[in-house]
Formats: C-alpha cells, structure tokens, sequence
C-alpha cells in the first residue's frame, strides 16, 4: 500500500482509468473514448518514463515528475504575467516596458496614486527642481558631432538607436526601425552585421558600426579593403562610421554565426559567402596598438571624405583607454566621437559569465571617459554618446548629467516595436518576430505600424526630457551637470552625483595632478605604442602606497 500511494500513485491510476474507460467505450458510449484516448496516452508516456535514463524524476515519479519540465517550462511567463512586480526590473521592469509601449501607441503615460519607488530606499535618485522652471518649445535636442578634421559634421539628436545588427534583427524589425528614424529625424546605428537592403530601403540615417569582422567593407581573406569602405561610407545616408571596439553585451569576446545562419541577405550585407560559418573575431586586424587605432580613425575619416569617425567601446583596463588617451596626444589625431557602452546593454545572447562579471557599468565607465578627456584638454573635440539601458527621459538626463552629450537605446527601441521580453532572441522564435529570420514569424510585424511607434518613442521621450529640464530650471540636455541629480546612498544619508563622482579640472591629468586612485594607479601604466601595461597592477598599488606612506626619517 504504501508502494501504490507513493510515486506511482499517478501512474497508477491514469493506467486504472484508461483500461475503466475503454471498457466503457467498448462496452457502452463511444463518448468514453474522449477519456480514454488521453488516459492512454499518458500512460504510454508512463511507461516510456520508467525506460528512459535520462531523467531520473520521471523516473521516480512516471507521468507526474513532466509536470516540473513543464512548469520549468512556462515559468517566464508565469513570473512576467501573474508574479512579477510592476518595478522589479528582470531586466527591465514592467513598468519600464509599460512607459515605452504607451508613449509609442501615443496612450496615457500619466500615473496614479504617488510613485512605486522607495524613495527611502538605497540607490534612489531624483533630480533637483528650481522654483523658476523654463518653458521649453522646441524638443528635439540636437548636438553638433565633428572635430575639428570633420568636414561633413551631422547634427545629431540627442536619442538615437543603438547598434543591432541585420541578422540579430528581423528585415522587418530593421525596417520599421529605420523608417522611424527617417520620420523622427534621429540616427539608427547598423550594428557590426553592415548595411543591408533593409537598412538603405527607408532611407533613415545610419550610424555605420564596422567591427572586426569588418562586414561591408571586407576582402575575400577577412581584412580591411579601402575599395569597399568607400563604396559604403561615402553614400548619403551614413552619416557616422563607428568603430567597434567591443560591446557592454559580451566584451572581449567575438563570435561566430554558424553557417545554417548566414542566409544569403545577410551573406550580401556583410560580404561573405552564405551557408558558410561567419567568424567575429575577438579583436581588430587593422590595428593593434592606440596609435595604429588613431591612424585608422584617421584614414576612415579621409576615406569617407570627412564624415564624423569614432568608436564605441565598453571599459575594461583603465590603462588600455589611458593609452588610446596617451596616442591621442602623441599622434594629435581624435575621433569625432565616444559611445561608451555599459555593461548592463547588450541585446543578444551572450555568456552568463559576460554577462553577469565583465566589463564596467556605464555610469562608472562614463564618468571615467569624460573626466579623462577633461584631464587632457581634449573633452570639447570629443562627443560622447551613452548606451545601456536607456529606456525614460530621466534614464537619459542622468547619464547626461555624467557627461554624455547624447544616448542611445536598443531595447527600448525593440519594446516600441512589438518586443515583449519573452528572453528568446538566440533562438529564431521570437513571439513577436524582431529578433528572427523565420519569414512566417516576422510577418506579425506591420512595419508602417511599427515605423511609427518607434517615431512617437522618440518624440515622446525627448518632450519628457524637455519637462524634466523645464522643472530644473534649464533649457537644454548639455547644461545637465551631476549637481543636479541627488541620490539616497542611505536611509538617512543623500549625495549628489557632483559629490560621489566629482569632476577633474581642465589639464589635470597634463599637470601631473592624480586626485583619483584610478589616475594615480593606472596613467603612469599606459603607453600609446601599446595596449600592454608597461609594468603590472600590483606594482602600480605598491609604488602609490610608498607616495601615500614614506618611510619616517631616523630618530635623532
């Protein structure tokens, strides 16, 4: 008895009920048979759940232990649609996505009742208003990106999307992306995949992202080719070349999209064969050292016949951006512009290790860069553009307030267009076909439709941030300073960004001056011939601390 009413217990009577209700159907109503069929089966599956090695649950427990392969199964919708709280961000909180989908359908974004926040809580940040807040009429922000070699400056807005590539992407999604670039006049960055057909059809500009793959401007053996380059960079619609460095998603690492992937679109997009495997290598061919990196930014932008040239990078060794710094000053060549991007972006599939514990966080990585340039005199040559999780207006202003001149998004972009965090990008089978190459799936994406939710994200967004500076007393994105935003590092504690991460002087870092662990630690480690340290960490710790502490003189 107590062998029937244990493991078995189910087993045994989905057996029991399916030989009960064939009798029946044999023996009375054919209606017995819409029981019997089921029972029979389940109990076929029984079986097969005591004969199978594999799992060692159903084994134990035949019929009943699928019921934990199932609930594993449907356990993100369960958490996303009946448990999760409107604020938990998983990545991203429901709250977060609601804000994104109703300023695209242009529906009420307004709340009720008071903030969900903690404002008590840790982490808790807020930006400080003025008793004589501004009227704001026009929104849409823009900056000037172009140095002083840049011939063909472009204007840019201050929100733009960020890099997806096409293969990542649906054509549909890429479509209605940049069809919603080309109505809200902002800027939508390829990704490293290249320019497809699909990205030219709208007409929208392009930020062009070249990686190490260097699709789009590539031999047959991989390398750079000049020829190809010029073919892309020098049509009108690119506006920005952007060099990939690496990326908040996975950085340092490369990739390799196997061949049953590489259809022959996305062959024609990145200049490779289709139906063959198509490798991103972890790092750049066409140079190898800062200064090799600065005379590539220099040759592109010659190439292109003076377009805006820089590159987009997540930070990891200080001394390795300190060296790009050091070859900066070394050669007198700087990119146009910086797009740091946090360890918190990335809209692929990518390692839980990467993921999770590499690279810097944006807001930390940001203030790095920008302070940097500051220390060198070299910050108002340099534009910066931010990414990494930028989904509100005071997503944007904080990072502003850091020293970005603009930000870019990806998955917000992706929510406007129909994205539903089901967590299913590396698979093809995304419920709303952005992120597949399944023709049968993408076609639930109406691209005029989506086109133009992706322009009402942008315009409605950018209106919020233009209230947000009203309420502040300013009038434009770039007078945002880290004064204004205050943040609850306590329950009885606040600073303000000024204060947990202050701002260096213009030449510091020239005069020698290193306030900051960071500076004093790792300058005197870069060198601009090479992304090598010229000696190792612990040396650099140990050489401060003997500054910080000298020996104490003999007593007399």
């Amino acid at each position: 008895m107590q062998w029937i009413a244990g493991r078995f217990t189910a087993f045994i009577l989905t057996l029991a009920g399916a030989v009960v209700t064939a009798v029946l159907a044999a023996t009375g109503s054919l209606w017995w048979l819409w029981a019997a069929i089921p029972l029979a089966m389940l109990g076929a599956l029984g079986v097969y759940d005591l004969i199978q090695t594999r799992h060692a649950i159903r084994r134990n427990y035949p019929v009943l232990g699928n019921l934990r392969f199932l609930f594993e199964f449907i356990r993100p919708e369960i958490r996303q649609y009946f448990l999760e709280d409107d604020t938990q961000a998983s990545p991203f909180s429901r709250a977060q996505r609601s804000i994104v989908y109703q300023r695209a359908k242009r529906e009420i974004d307004k709340r009720p009742f008071g903030t969900q926040e903690d404002v008590y809580g840790d982490r808790y940040e807020w930006i400080n208003h003025s008793m004589s807040p501004t009227h704001i009429g026009d929104t849409d922000f823009r900056v000037t990106v172009g140095g002083p070699n840049c011939t063909q400056p472009y204007s840019m807005s201050a929100f733009n999307v960020s890099a997806m590539s096409f293969g990542a992407l649906s054509a549909n999604a890429v479509l209605a992306l940049n069809e919603g670039a080309r109505q809200g006049n902002f800027a939508h960055d390829t990704g490293e995949g290249g320019i497809s057909r699909y990205h030219r059809q709208p007409g929208g500009s392009l930020v062009w992202n070249i990686g190490s793959g260097y699709f789009g401007c590539r031999d047959e053996h991989g390398a750079f080719s000049e020829e190809a380059f010029i073919k892309n960079a020098c049509t009108p619609q690119v506006k920005m070349i952007e060099i990939k460095l690496s990326q908040g998603a996975k950085p340092g690492h490369g990739g390799i999209l196997p061949a049953g992937k590489v259809t022959p679109e996305i062959a024609e997009a990145r200049g490779v064969v289709a139906w063959q495997d198509c490798n991103s290598p972890a790092s750049h061919s066409a140079f190898d050292t800062p200064i090799g990196l600065m005379k590539f930014v220099a040759r592109l932008r010659e190439l292109s016949g003076g377009k805006p040239v820089g590159f987009k990078f997540c930070v990891g060794h200080p001394w390795e951006w300190f060296a790009i710094v050091k070859a900066m000053l070394e050669t007198g060549i700087t990119p146009d512009f910086i797009v740091v991007d946090g360890a918190e972006g990335g809209t692929g599939a990518a390692p839980v290790e990467f993921v999770d514990h590499v690279g810097t966080p944006l807001r930390e990585a940001l203030r790095l860069v920008h302070n940097t340039l500051i220390g060198v005199n070299l910050r108002d040559r340099i534009k910066l553009g931010a990414s990494g999780k930028i989904i509100t207006a005071f997503d944007m202003a904080r990072v502003m307030a850091m020293g970005a001149d603009w930000c870019n998004a990806a998955r917000g972009f992706m929510f406007a267009i129909g994205c539903i965090q089901a967590q299913a990008c590396h698979t093809g089978k995304c419920p709303t076909g952005v992120t597949t190459q399944d023709p049968l799936r993408q076609r639930a994406l109406v691209v005029p439709d989506k086109a133009q939710r992706v322009a009402n994200f942008h315009k409605n967004t950018l209106h919020a941030l233009a209230e947000l500076l009203a309420a502040a007393g300013l009038t434009h994105p770039g007078q945002l300073r880290p004064h204004h935003i205050a943040r609850r590092i306590s329950s009885s504690e606040i600073r303000l960004l000024s204060a947990l991460f202050p701002e260096l002087t213009p030449g510091e870092l020239l005069r020698g001056e290193f306030r900051h662990q960071v500076f004093r630690a790792g300058w005197a480690m870069a060198q601009a011939s090479s992304f090598q340290p010229t000696h190792d960490l612990s040396t650099a710790l140990a050489q401060e601390y003997a500054l910080a502490h000298p020996p104490q003189g003999a007593p007399a």
